[in-house]
């Protein structure tokens, strides 16, 4: 993650807001009181609010956790032709 000073920042900010949504790559911008504050796109922040949800859910770590025991012994669930192309959309 890049770092810059709010000046920088604020020098620079259409530059900054486009690499952070165009790159998907957050930046540290640092005060000179210390304090610090993170930008990055609404896209990201949604994907990392999904992943932080996943985590906290410990019904849905237990049914990926038995999902990865299945699948690695070829025990999994297998999906008929009809319910594949109609998840993939053929």
């Amino acid at each position: 993650m890049d770092t810059v000073s709010v000046n920088q920042f604020r020098d620079k900010l259409k530059t900054f807001v486009e690499q952070v949504v165009t790159n998907h790559t957050p930046i540290k911008v640092t005060r000179r009181a210390g304090e610090a504050f993170v930008v990055m796109s609404a896209e990201d922040w949604e994907r990392e609010q999904e992943t932080l949800y996943v985590l906290q859910n410990t019904s849905l770590m237990k049914q990926i956790s038995d999902s990865v025991v299945t699948h690695g012994k070829g025990s999994g669930y297998t999906p008929t032709s009809e319910e594949l192309d109609e998840v993939t959309g053929i």
